[in-house]
């Protein structure tokens, strides 16, 4: 009990700070205790650590240049927020992968870690593209290349590319050294690296073809992006072994 009371403040905490400071809404910062906890519980504090590196990244890409996403209507919420719906769009995976680790007793595995750390990967390297791709005047639709306004479904420029591998090699190196302490970096830290990217761009194929038809919402976007990130670096996990 008293390592949950201990989750429990450090979520409260951070979510009253996130929600003091404009980062997440009332509902957002409900939501994000409600996730922390069952990361932290039934997953690792390694693994909320990890997290919380994403959500801090998440939140100062987020805040780069506000007024001017703002001028231009392409913010989330009215400056910046976020509700519950991001907090799950972002955390639902992450959490059902904590679950069945725990559920099939296998936190310290390997292929358990690689699977969360591929799913974290592809959440940072999507915020990142998404929060600093749409500064870019040249964006094109991914599934044709036609140029697009920013902030489309879909939308892709080189900018947000080239920031979406930065922010997948960022959390993927910080989740390395968290879950794997001692260990130096080598070829296997290119797994949920290559799955971020990859689960970025399943994002936008998605948000170009279903989400512009309205067959899923964005959060549903989200979700399915970084299940697919999640099961491709379990697939070449277990290629390489």
């Amino acid at each position: 009990m008293e390592t949950f009371a201990l989750l429990l403040a450090l979520c409260a905490s951070l979510s009253i700070l996130a929600y003091k400071f404009k980062l997440l809404s009332a509902s957002g910062s409900i939501a994000s205790i409600a996730v922390g906890l069952i990361i932290g519980w039934f997953g690792s504090i390694t693994w909320l650590f990890i997290l919380i590196v994403f959500v801090l990244l998440g939140f100062l890409v987020t805040k780069y240049k506000i007024k001017l996403k703002m001028a231009r209507g392409l913010q989330e919420g009215k400056r910046g927020e976020r509700t519950y719906r991001n907090v799950l769009a972002n955390g639902f995976v992450p959490a059902i992968i904590a679950l069945c680790s725990y559920s099939l007793n296998m936190q310290d595995e390997i292929i358990t870690e690689i699977a969360y750390l591929s799913a974290i990967s592809v959440a940072a390297a999507d915020t990142t593209a998404s929060e600093l791709g749409v500064l870019s005047p040249r964006t094109y639709l991914i599934t044709n290349f036609s140029r697009v306004e920013p902030g489309t479904n879909g939308g892709v420029s080189l900018a947000g590319t080239f920031w979406a591998i930065v922010a997948a090699t960022f959390a993927s190196v910080i989740g390395w050294f968290a879950i794997v302490p001692g260990m130096s970096i080598d070829g296997m830290v290119l797994i949920p690296i290559f799955a971020g990217v990859f689960g970025c761009m399943i994002d936008s194929v998605i948000g170009a073809t279903l989400e512009n038809r309205g067959f899923v919402s964005k959060l549903g976007t989200n979700v399915i992006s970084m299940f697919a990130g999640a099961m491709i670096g379990v697939i070449l996990f277990q290629m390489i072994q």
